[in-house]
C-alpha cells in the first residue's frame, strides 16, 4: 500500500559531505571531485530506472549544457562554497507509490521536482531507484532522490543562496516567514502531489503528511532506525542500536494496549446529575479532611475554639 514518506537530508563540508559523491552514487555513474582529486564510480549499478537534472522553465530556450552535464553541476556546487561550514546540497528522498505504473512513478516525481524548482529557483538531479534486490529488502520499495543546489541557477553560473539557506532573521526582513515552514510545506505538497497521481490512475489508496495523532489515528508510529544500524544488519551483521530501538517500540506498543485493555474493562462513568454533586461532596470532605491533618494540633484547636464562638454568636 502506498505510504508517506518525505526526508530532507543536507550535504556540507562540516560533516565531510561531497556533492560529487552523492551524485555519483545517486544517478549510478563515474564522476570525479575536482576540489577533493577523488574518482567515485558507481557505474555497476542496476537499480537506477530514470535520471535528468531539472532547471526552471525560465532557461528553456537556452543553452545550459553546463547545468545538464552531471559533472560539472555538481562541482560548480562544490566550487562555489568556501566556508568550511558551507553547505553544498539538500535532498528531498520521497517514497514512490507501487501502486503507480512505472511512467506514472516517473510523472510524479519529475512533476514534484518541477515543482520545486520553481518556487526555489535551484538545479534538481533527479534519481528514480527500484527496490534493491537483497534478502530481508521491500519489493515495494520505489523511490526517488531530489538532490538539490543550494544556489540558483543562472546562465553563467550558480548564483546566490536560495531562500531556502537565508537566516530566519533576513526572511523576515523580506517579508518571510521561517524556514521550517518550508519543510511543512513541502511536506504537505509532496501528499497532495501524489494523492492526484494515485486518483488519476484510479488507485484508492492515499497518503497523509500529518502526524497519527493529527490525523486522530490512535497507534504507536513504527521505530524509526538510523541508516547505519540499517545498513549493518542488511550487511548481515548484528546492531544492538536497532535491536534496542525495537525492543523500546515494543514496549511503548504493549503499554498502549495494557491502558486500552484497563480503560475498556473499567465500568462506565455515570453522568447523572446527582451522582456528580454526591461526588463533589465527597471530593470536598475528602479535601477537609486531608487538611486538617496537616494543620497543627495548637492551630486546630484554636480553630476549633473559633467555630465554637461562631456558633455561640448566631445562637444569640
Amino acid at each position: 500500500m502506498a505510504i508517506y514518506f518525505l526526508n530532507l537530508k543536507t550535504f556540507g563540508r562540516s560533516n565531510g559531505s561531497s556533492a560529487v559523491s552523492a551524485a555519483a552514487y545517486r544517478s549510478g555513474e563515474r564522476l570525479r571531485d575536482e576540489r577533493a582529486g577523488r574518482t567515485y564510480d558507481h557505474s555497476e549499478r542496476l537499480d537506477v530506472l530514470h535520471k535528468e537534472i531539472i532547471l526552471p522553465q525560465e532557461f528553456a530556450a537556452d543553452d545550459m549544457s553546463w547545468a545538464k552535464n552531471r559533472g560539472t553541476l555538481w562541482n560548480s556546487a562544490e566550487a562555489a562554497e568556501v566556508r568550511k561550514s558551507a553547505r553544498v546540497a539538500r535532498e528531498y528522498l520521497v517514497a514512490l507509490p507501487p501502486e503507480l505504473s512505472p511512467q506514472q512513478r516517473t510523472d510524479l516525481a519529475r512533476g514534484f521536482s518541477h515543482e520545486l524548482v520553481e518556487r526555489y529557483r535551484f538545479a534538481v538531479d533527479l534519481a528514480i531507484h527500484a527496490p534493491r534486490d537483497y534478502p530481508g529488502s521491500d519489493p515495494r520499495n520505489f523511490h526517488a532522490h531530489l538532490l538539490a543546489t543550494t544556489r540558483e541557477v543562472t546562465l553563467e553560473g550558480l548564483g546566490a543562496k536560495t531562500t531556502l539557506e537565508w537566516s530566519d532573521a533576513r526572511r523576515r526582513e523580506n517579508g518571510m516567514g521561517p524556514a521550517v515552514g518550508e519543510l511543512f510545506h513541502v511536506r504537505e505538497r509532496w501528499a497532495m502531489a501524489a494523492n492526484a497521481a494515485l486518483e488519476q490512475a484510479h488507485v484508492p489508496a492515499r497518503i497523509d503528511h500529518r502526524t497519527l495523532a493529527a490525523q486522530g489515528i490512535d497507534r504507536e508510529p513504527g521505530p524509526s532506525i538510523p541508516r547505519a544500524a540499517y545498513e549493518m544488519e542488511r550487511h548481515g551483521y548484528r546492531s544492538f542500536v536497532a535491536e534496542r530501538l525495537r525492543a523500546e517500540h515494543q514496549a511503548r506498543v504493549d503499554l498502549r494496549l495494557q491502558r486500552a485493555a484497563e480503560h475498556s474493562a473499567a465500568p462506565a462513568e455515570s453522568k447523572h446529575p446527582e451522582d456528580i454533586r454526591r461526588q463533589a461532596v465527597e471530593n470536598w470532605l475528602r479535601f477537609r479532611e486531608a487538611k486538617e491533618r496537616e494543620q497543627p494540633e495548637a492551630e486546630r484547636q484554636a480553630t476549633n475554639t473559633v467555630d465554637v464562638s461562631r456558633k455561640n454568636d448566631h445562637s444569640l
